[in-house]
């Protein structure tokens, strides 16, 4: 019997007991979602998607300086491609994405890694390149290590990156943080190391594991915090040992502390979070886009809200409705036609359900 069978078979034995079990990660929500690992579970446990989509809650204003750089400014906008199609309040008619901005002439060009950023900048070492970065620990990494390495006069950052933890925090201390375990997300715990998950059980008395992104990994998550809640003895459980030591990826960790510092920063739809975003450290401001070019950033846009009429991503991200419980989920908004964050990033979670079948919503318009 292979690993995620005998699991399964753990899990179904056990005494029902209602519990929710938020998956931080959008990885770990796309494997689960295409794994069929919400059938294969009784009924008793709901996993719910948490705020690990960087798409999904990078700030509105944001894209929206990204956009007006693109299309005011003489520089090439580098960003990573799902970053393309996210949508912005603007008046009808103008100009809402960054796909957008490019079909009317900005020049947006879509990658995959840092090292292409380095790539196009040195190729054209006369013309500005801005690069969009959107993104979590993992992404914040190797773009500190990218400037360090290569640190050309041409080029300069547009950050959006966040910290997990801060998110989950927020939600702990909100006093209804709506799940009763927690998976947390092993690449980043890779990065930073598995300490910061340390609260969940110590402090607030909730299990915790840390998963992969195998169905092998997070049905032995799911398992672990079963068995933590069972015996009432919960505990931060490592099931990504192959990848995730004590104290993370030293280098990396040294890497972002030297480019990048942490401040309090807003998140798409949720308002600002504590400590919980990286801009470049004084030393390497001089790479700042917002400093480069000021009149592209329109510091009137900055506001809590920013999700679009009748939009439920920030619900979504918090783990407060699923994606299918949103008025506009497969009517207005479909990934051909995304309203909101949600349904285009591939880690976002009402693209990923959609992707994996669930076509209406529950709330009938």
């Amino acid at each position: 019997m292979s690993i995620a069978r005998t699991l399964l078979a753990r899990i179904r034995a056990l005494p029902p007991r209602p519990v929710r079990i938020m998956n931080v990660c959008g990885g770990h929500e796309r494997s689960i979602t295409m794994a069929g690992l919400r059938r294969a579970l009784p009924d008793w446990i709901e996993l719910i998607p948490g705020p690990g989509c960087p798409v999904c809650v990078c700030p509105e204003e944001s894209v929206h300086a990204a956009i007006q750089l693109a299309l005011a400014e003489p520089v090439t906008v580098a960003v990573f491609g799902d970053m393309l199609r996210v949508p912005v309040n603007v008046p009808k008619g103008a100009v809402r994405t960054l796909e957008q901005a490019r079909a009317a002439g900005g020049d947006v060009r879509p990658v995959a890694s840092p090292l292409e950023v380095v790539q196009i900048a040195a190729s054209a070492p006369d013309r500005p390149v801005v690069f969009f970065a959107a993104g979590f620990e993992t992404t914040a990494a190797p773009v500190a290590a990218m400037l360090a390495a290569s640190p050309l006069p041409n080029l300069s950052l547009l950050l959006a990156t966040r910290l997990t933890w801060p998110a989950v925090a927020m939600l702990l201390e909100s006093g209804r943080p709506g799940f009763d375990a927690l998976i947390a997300p092993g690449h980043v715990a890779t990065v930073m190391g598995p300490e910061e998950w340390d609260p969940v059980p110590t402090r607030w008395g909730i299990p915790a594991a840390i998963a992969g992104f195998s169905p092998e990994s997070l049905l032995a998550a799911i398992w672990s915090v079963l068995r933590q809640r069972a015996a009432g003895a919960p505990v931060l459980d490592n099931c990504y040992p192959d990848l995730v030591r004590p104290g993370g990826n030293p280098t990396a960790r040294a890497r972002l502390a030297e480019i990048m510092q942490v401040v309090d920063a807003p998140w798409r739809g949720i308002g600002v979070i504590p400590r919980s975003g990286l801009v470049l450290s004084d030393a390497w401001a001089r790479f700042d886009a917002t400093v480069r070019f000021p009149l592209a950033i329109d510091t009137a846009r900055k506001r809590a809200g920013a999700m679009p009429p009748g939009c439920a991503c920030a619900e979504v991200v918090l783990g407060r409705r699923a994606p299918d419980q949103c008025p506009l989920y497969g009517r207005a908004c479909t990934p051909r036609a995304p309203v909101g964050p949600c349904m285009v990033s591939d880690e976002g979670a009402c693209r990923i359900w959609w992707a994996g079948g669930v076509r209406r919503s529950r709330v009938a318009a």
